[in-house]
């Protein structure tokens, strides 16, 4: 049995706001912990669409358009570009782990506060709904477990790993 993936998430993290007016930043100006622009890209997102006629879930089932947070990193492979130059061309890989239940599945997230609880705050995640996750899985015989628990202090990624990966995909 392999390892679980690794990934990391460095390109998408920035520091978040100073503290508010009045309130002590902490010792020399402590920073908050960083904030993914991927979770503004979330908090913005529209609301759900309005009712369409078709028919909903079964019952206990989340429904199609369920937004979840997956863990999964960025990838690149190089390629020639229009006029034969080297290119790096991106894409993001969804991380997969071994169940013995279950066997390789996909883990998704209700929350990105219980992904960071199960996986740690290093783990990069992308956000994506529910159905079209279930439908590319299912595809290659991967079950989707959402809001699998998971053994404490079992975290694939620690803080050192998305900075050495920060530094491999900016040269």
């Amino acid at each position: 049995m392999e390892a679980p993936s690794r990934s990391r998430r460095g390109d998408h993290a920035e520091p978040g706001p100073p503290s508010p007016p009045g309130r002590d930043p902490g010792p020399e100006g402590e920073r908050h912990a960083p904030r993914s622009r991927l979770r503004d890209l979330v908090d913005a997102a529209p609301p759900a669409a309005p009712d369409d006629g078709r028919p909903g879930p079964k019952p206990g089932v989340p429904a199609y358009r369920t937004p979840v947070f997956v863990p999964a990193h960025p990838r690149s492979v190089a390629a020639a570009g229009a006029h034969g130059a080297p290119v790096r061309v991106p894409f993001v890989v969804f991380e997969l782990f071994e169940r013995p239940a279950h066997g390789t599945v996909a883990f998704a997230f209700t929350s990105p506060e219980r992904l960071a609880q199960a996986l740690g705050e290093a783990q990069p995640w992308v956000a994506t709904a529910l159905g079209p996750l279930a439908e590319s899985t299912a595809e290659r015989g991967i079950t989707v477990l959402l809001d699998p628990r998971v053994a404490p202090g079992q975290h694939n990624w620690q803080p050192a790993d998305l900075a050495a990966y920060a530094g491999e995909t900016r040269g």
